[in-house]
């Protein structure tokens, strides 16, 4: 818990006097005004994070969170647990979704065992700071102790801090979980108040009668534990998971440092509802990748107060999002730092 509150004690808001000088000069490039959209703001608020009117985001991380759900044992998943080991296993070797799509950014993949229902092979590339093997099922009971939950955001804290450490200066989030978007939908539930059956989706593949099945397994987790909506990681440690804690925990360290954080999606997002609940200016340290296709991720974003940047269908989860946003956020970079001003071109307007 000490951490946890040292990090949480190092978080303040962005540097407002930097963001208007940046807006000033972002007005003043050689465009007709607001004429690059959304890629203004980024820039604005990468000045305002980093405390620089010419940020660079040049070194780049996607922090991938893998853990097991013991809710799995009620069906709400179309694929075996055995996948969370095989494809934590495949981060490291660079042939999962994520991976093929940093390539094109130039990201590092960092993997992290923080909950995975077996042991992994020794030497196999994965940072091993496994908390247990796997939550518990949360409908019978809390998924873990507040202690672990609390343990969960520390290792995500501990894990982003090395890596800003080594110089990275942008993060995603990432995660790898079979179930995870039965947690996910729980908690999202839980902060905003919303019926199970609304935001219910078909996660991996589940059909109609499954995804009435998995609703009725949230609502039930949900009614056993009675979370405390105004308690983040109450909700965290009665229906959340461990590597949602863990991403909420980058989010947290990514603030604390003066980090850009990109949020994924649907899984990424309930993570980051927990961080800016238990932190409230981590929001401004957020970015948000793409609209998630699960039926509940356009409630989560607006929960959350973001607008995502792309639309591409996608629900892949991993931090596939973070990877193709990558390249945008690196060119709102290049704009406000190589662009030239109306009256650094001689022109008078």
């Amino acid at each position: 818990m000490k951490l946890l509150q040292k990090t949480i004690d190092m978080i303040s808001g962005l540097d407002n006097e930097v963001m208007e000088k940046a807006r000033v000069r972002v007005d003043n490039l050689i465009k007709p005004p607001k004429s690059l959209g959304r890629l203004e703001d980024i820039a604005v608020q990468l000045a305002g994070i980093t405390r620089n009117i010419h940020p660079v985001v040049d070194n780049k991380a996607i922090i991938v969170m893998a853990a097991d759900h013991g809710v799995y044992e009620e069906g709400v998943a179309g694929n075996p647990q055995a996948v969370t080991v095989m494809q934590t296993m495949n981060f490291p070797r660079g042939v999962t979704g994520v991976c093929t799509l940093a390539k094109a950014s130039g990201a590092k993949i960092v993997t992290v065992d923080i909950g995975v229902k077996a042991d992994l092979e020794a030497g196999c590339g994965v940072l091993m700071r496994k908390i247990k093997y796997g939550t518990d099922n949360m409908a019978k009971g809390p998924a873990m102790t507040r202690e672990e939950a609390i343990k969960a955001l520390e290792v995500g804290i501990e894990v982003a801090t090395d890596e800003i450490k080594k110089g990275v200066n942008l993060l995603g989030t990432g995660e790898m979980g079979i179930g995870n978007t039965t947690a996910s939908t729980a908690i999202i539930a839980v902060l905003g108040g919303f019926d199970p059956k609304e935001i219910t989706g078909r996660g991996a593949g589940l059909s109609p009668e499954e995804i009435q099945h998995k609703a009725k397994v949230i609502e039930k987790a949900i009614i056993a534990n009675m979370p405390n909506a105004s308690d983040a990681i109450d909700v965290l440690s009665k229906v959340g998971g461990l590597e949602i804690g863990g991403m909420a925990g980058v989010m947290l360290a990514a603030a604390a440092n003066r980090i850009p954080v990109v949020v994924d999606g649907y899984i990424s997002t309930a993570a980051a509802l927990i961080a800016v609940e238990i932190a409230p200016n981590v929001k401004n340290y957020l970015i948000p990748s793409h609209a998630s296709a699960e039926v509940g991720g356009k409630k989560a974003s607006e929960l959350l107060g973001v607008q995502p940047m792309i639309y591409m269908d996608l629900c892949l989860g991993e931090g596939s999002g973070a990877a193709l946003v990558f390249p945008i956020i690196e060119a709102a970079c290049h704009m406000i730092n190589s662009m030239i001003t109306f009256e650094e071109a001689g022109i008078s307007i």
